[in-house]
């Protein structure tokens, strides 16, 4: 249940109702994370916006790797919500929750390719904010032919995680497993 006041499909009207519809009509049902953004749907569409152009826009990330990479943040931040959701994304494309539960877990463990490997390392150091200074991973990054492009949009679903993440565990958004039935990746 959110810590704050939410409104719900059923009682909602105006723009907000609209808003539900089309994301119903998008995304196949009505997440947690839409209804704890319900009091604001202005930002709530825009955040759908930035989800679906940072997620399915045109990259030369593969779409498994931008799902990837949000596992990886999610992970790093403990966001369950997020993990689960997007651990479900990632398996229409790995097809192996043992592959996923690594991923999550122990990826040390798992056999990913250089560039992915760079790709979860830099989503978990950024998340981790230790450091300043992030010149030498993209240096590496940018010698393991990693084009800026694929770089600028990974740094991008990495903060989109972090701002979803940042979202969901404060506002309280729970994770069911009724929510993961119906709903489009």
């Amino acid at each position: 249940m959110a810590y704050i006041k939410t409104i719900s499909p059923e009682n909602a009207d105006g723009n907000l109702k609209q808003i539900y519809r089309d994301l119903e009509a998008s995304r196949g049902k009505i997440a947690e994370v839409h209804k704890i953004q319900s009091l604001n749907p202005e930002a709530l569409v825009a955040h759908m916006e930035l989800y679906m152009a940072i997620m399915f826009g045109k990259s030369p990330l593969k779409r498994y790797q931008r799902e990837m990479i949000g596992v990886v943040t999610s992970a790093t931040n403990r966001c369950a919500y997020c993990i689960n959701h997007h651990e479900q994304a990632l398996l229409a494309y790995w097809k192996e929750r043992s592959k996923t539960k690594l991923l999550i877990s122990n990826r040390s463990e798992l056999n990913l390719s250089d560039t992915d490997h760079l790709l979860c390392n830099l989503a978990e150091k950024l998340t981790l904010n230790q450091s300043q200074d992030y010149s030498e991973d993209i240096r590496i990054m940018q010698n393991a032919c990693i084009e800026d492009r694929a770089i600028l949009d990974a740094v991008q679903v990495i903060a989109y995680f972090n701002f979803v993440n940042r979202m969901v565990l404060g506002l309280g958004a729970e994770f069911s497993e009724e929510e993961m039935k119906g709903y489009k990746y």
